[in-house]
């Protein structure tokens, strides 16, 4: 299955929480969140719901997360792989820190792009550099020490300033300097400080089954 290209809100109605697929119009208030509620989309959206089995919520709790992070079925299963091998940790924890570690995420987390198909788009166009080179793979790990930055000559340049000015804070993990449009990868995040709405452990628990 190729990539998505619907209506990206229908995602966050789907699933119930904000995934954070609109930029300036979710951040005014004019989101389909907002303006629906959470009702699934579609014909029978409405329709009493039974209660879900413990399998339709692991599956629930993946879908959320690849749509949040706008990662494929076959990228993600080698993600939980990876944090499974790590014997430090905890696994869930070690999930979401791979998937905070992709460069069009750490672009985002550092508002340097509205979302994160902008953040993709961004890197897959070469506007972006990692410790001053040219870097066009959006699922790069970014290690502690990395400098991020939208390079100098880029025209993407004023759509990333406008995105900094949208941002409130960034991550403690994160040190951004809005004025060069840069930022550094300082350590790996604590999952109390990654605000992602997915229950972690439900979806460790998916693919140990399958």
């Amino acid at each position: 299955m190729g990539r998505y290209t619907g209506p990206v809100e229908k995602l966050s109605r789907r699933e119930g929480v904000d995934l954070c697929l609109k930029g300036e119009r979710r951040l005014n208030g004019k989101g389909a969140l907002e303006r629906r509620g959470p009702t699934p989309p579609g014909e029978h959206g409405n329709a009493r719901r039974r209660r879900e089995s413990v399998y339709a919520e692991q599956l629930r709790e993946k879908q959320k997360a690849k749509r949040y992070y706008g990662v494929r079925e076959k990228q993600f299963r080698r993600y939980v792989a990876d944090a499974t091998r790590k014997r430090e940790g905890i696994v869930g924890d070690r999930l979401l820190q791979l998937l905070e570690q992709r460069l069009d995420n750490v672009v985002y987390r550092l508002g340097l792009a509205s979302t994160r198909p902008q953040a993709r788009q961004f890197v897959g166009h070469g506007h972006v550099l990692v410790n001053g080179q040219r870097c066009d793979i959006a699922s790069r790990r970014v290690e502690p020490g990395d400098v991020v930055m939208i390079a100098p000559e880029a025209p993407v340049r004023p759509a990333a300033t406008d995105a900094t000015e949208q941002i409130g804070r960034v991550g403690q993990w994160l040190e951004a300097d809005f004025d060069s449009l840069a930022g550094r990868f300082l350590r790996l995040p604590a999952r109390a400080e990654i605000d992602a709405p997915v229950a972690e452990q439900l979806i460790v628990e998916f693919y140990s089954r399958v």
